[in-house]
């Protein structure tokens, strides 16, 4: 043991510096936004989230909601103040076990002031007290919450937590989830992950969800009402649970015999992707008058109007390859949607490759020769495509075109380590496009930025001799011929209307 020395004068000084708490001047308010480019306001700065455990309670016949939410985090900074994403109203807030204050500013913003200032790299443990009707809740013009006949519904991208529970909403903090609902006998509650435990007590039935890792909080999904519920489980063991609105009418048989095919599916992708990262699989089905499909983790919610036309096993393999890409591996920030959007219509043609009803070069090279270079298609970057086309037709098919123009490039047995290294690489974290560029290139040994420029960054359509380079183009004169499984791709376009 080592032993220092001070001076009379230092050790006065030293004395009186540790006597004398650290000035406010040391603690600054957490940042109200992650700094993302397309929403600067989403998340929040100074603290990271480890775990959500959300106690709450629904009554589907008024729409009210009220709430517990307990958050383990741990700082990034010294704090005087920090915010949470929250729409609905709040009654109490703990902060560490003692109260704190809180304030509202604009339509989702919690300002919470700790009782004392809270240090850099400490445990924070925040309660949340809180209720409210969430199809009343308005934030930025809109809502995430469906309501149904029988109930309620949060799944939206890229937001739909503030409706339900407060949280730091942005994908680049990720975090477990405990999510614990009572709702009066008769519903039931679906959420992410292992159904836990079920129980009932005076007329009420609570049901107790756990997503056991991380994950992004507008990937954390509920739904109350009335479902017909199947189990099972995959050969090597997942849970899977499917869970089915009572009232789908017409679309309820073509609904089911999609997404029942859910094991199959990720059983298949995991040849290409690797092993599924999840601790459950499944999908629900909610009588919502929405559109679209979102790959919320380990349990997509799809829309009825999805199986209009029939079942589609398409928009099932969509939803689940996003588990890979979009769900394990996450946006570092939005612009870079691609890495999901992309890779999850790419799984498309995969499998239309597999069925036999055209291969993804055949896809490839009618989504480039059915469009002419002036379409405002070839206008949209799907390497940063802007926030108001985010979930643009071409994030998917242009997105999807550089995949395979990447496949042609480098050969299949480096495509397709690509494919299943990458998910493993970046495996519950976030990434860019720039990333998947450089590992691209690591692994295939080849240069590759100026084929990604081309396809994904230049806002119109590739020239013939670019296209010819990456061998998608027609083969002849004439304008190739949709392949077989084009039309019912074309049917889950509807999965980016958000």
């Amino acid at each position: 043991m080592h032993r220092r020395i001070f001076a009379p004068g230092v050790l006065a000084a030293a004395t009186l510096l540790l006597a004398v708490p650290a000035s406010a001047a040391s603690f600054a308010p957490g940042a109200p936004g992650m700094g993302d480019p397309y929403y600067p306001a989403a998340g929040n700065g100074g603290y990271d989230v480890s775990h959500y455990d959300l106690r709450l309670k629904y009554q589907p016949a008024t729409d009210l909601l009220e709430g517990t939410a307990t958050l383990l985090a741990t700082t990034k900074q010294n704090l005087s103040s920090f915010h949470l994403d929250l729409g609905l109203d709040v009654s109490e807030v703990r902060v560490n076990g003692r109260l704190a204050r809180f304030a509202k500013e604009g339509e989702q913003e919690l300002v919470i002031t700790p009782a004392a200032p809270l240090e850099k790299g400490k445990s924070l443990s925040v309660v949340v007290r809180y209720a409210g009707k969430p199809s009343e809740v308005r934030i930025g013009g809109f809502t995430a919450w469906h309501r149904t006949p029988d109930g309620g519904v949060a799944a939206q991208e890229p937001d739909s937590a503030a409706w339900w529970f407060p949280s730091n909403d942005h994908p680049l903090d990720k975090a477990t989830y405990d999510v614990s609902v009572s709702v009066p006998d008769g519903s039931q509650a679906i959420s992410n992950g292992v159904l836990q435990s079920q129980s009932s007590k005076l007329g009420w039935t609570r049901f107790a969800w756990r997503s056991n890792k991380p994950q992004a909080s507008y990937l954390a999904t509920l739904a109350v009402g009335r479902f017909d519920v199947t189990t099972d489980r995959t050969a090597s063991g997942l849970p899977v649970l499917n869970a089915y609105s009572k009232d789908l009418g017409d679309h309820g048989g073509a609904a089911r015999a999609s997404i029942e095919r859910t094991a199959e599916v990720t059983e298949w992708l995991e040849g290409i992707f690797g092993p599924y990262p999840f601790n459950a699989i499944g999908g629900y089905i909610p009588n919502v008058t929405s559109g679209y499909a979102l790959e919320t983790q380990t349990r997509p919610f799809y829309s009825p109007r999805q199986f209009a036309n029939g079942a589609n096993v398409s928009v099932v393999v969509h939803e689940m390859a996003h588990q890979w890409y979009g769900d394990s591996v996450s946006v570092h920030h939005w612009k870079d949607i691609w890495i999901n959007e992309g890779f999850a219509r790419y799984s498309q043609w995969l499998w239309s490759e597999k069925e036999g009803e055209g291969t993804a070069q055949e896809l490839a090279d009618h989504a480039y020769s059915s469009r002419p270079a002036d379409d405002p298609f070839w206008q949209v970057k799907p390497g940063d495509p802007g926030p108001d086309k985010q979930f643009d037709i071409a994030v998917y098919d242009r997105g999807a075109m550089a995949i395979q123009a990447l496949r042609n490039k480098v050969g299949d047995e480096a495509f397709f380590r690509i494919l299943k290294g990458w998910p493993q690489q970046y495996a519950y974290g976030n990434a860019k496009v720039s990333d998947f560029v450089r590992y691209a290139e690591k692994v295939s040994k080849k240069p590759l930025a100026e084929l990604f420029d081309t396809w994904l960054f230049q806002p119109s359509k590739p020239s013939a001799p670019a296209a010819a380079q990456a061998r998608i183009a027609p083969r002849s004169a004439a304008k190739p011929v949709a392949p077989k499984s084009w039309k019912k791709i074309a049917e889950t376009n509807t999965i980016h209307e958000h």
